[in-house]
Parts: structure tokens; sequence; C-alpha cells
């Protein structure tokens, strides 16, 4: 049903017309926040995902490399073990004289080194 009214027609037009400038209003309100809001987050120091994935398989790879040396070092090991054998050590008569030196029977050994490890003496 069309009505024969300019004025009515006229003031759907001009609500057509209103409710288009404000969906374009809402849309650059939207952009505005959108925009607003990344450098926000950009000043608080955020990663990318793009990063973020990046450093994740870093990480991923680092550790796979850390699992494959430590199988490789306790190989070795478990290879130093069986060719050498093992003796028990013989105990010591080790003294400690009184200013801070343990005189055994080989050598003599200072505790009093410059970084506080011991200092061997022959």
């Amino acid at each position: 049903m069309q009505t024969e009214n300019r004025f009515i027609d006229d003031i759907v037009k001009m609500m057509n017309g209103a409710a288009g400038t404000l969906a374009g209003v809402g849309r650059e309100a939207e952009s505005s926040a959108r925009s607003r809001a990344r450098e926000w987050i950009g000043g608080l120091d955020f990663v990318s995902r793009d990063e973020f994935e990046a450093v994740k398989a870093m990480a991923a790879a680092a550790r796979d490399e850390a699992d494959v040396l430590r199988a490789r070092l306790d190989a070795l090991e478990a290879k130093s073990a069986a060719s050498a054998p093992v003796t028990p050590a013989a105990p010591t008569t080790d003294t400690v004289a009184p200013h801070g030196t343990v005189q055994g029977q080989s050598q003599t050994q200072s505790f009093g080194g410059t970084d506080g490890g011991p200092v061997a003496q022959s």
C-alpha cells in the first residue's frame, strides 16, 4: 500500500537517512575504539600471536635438542662407567693443621684461595 501523502514520504526518507547516518557513526566509533585499544595495548609490551607462536616453536626445538643431548650424555656416561672399573677409594690419613690446611700422604691442600675455593699446593 503506497501513500499519496508527500509529508509521510518525506518523513520516511528522513528517517532512513538518519538511520544510515547513525549506522555510519556507529561504525566510525567502533573503528576509533579499536584503534585506541590497539595503541593502548601496544604500549603495554604485549606480543602478537605470530611472535608468541615463533618463540613457542623455538622453545619446543630447544627442549627437543636438550632431550637428544641428555640421551647422548647418558649413553656416554653408561659407556664410560662400563669401560672403567670402579675401585673403592682407600681411606686416607689426612690431618687438619691449625692454619686451615689439609695435610695428606701425598700433598697439602689449602682452603684459603682468593675466590674461597681450595688452592692445591705440592
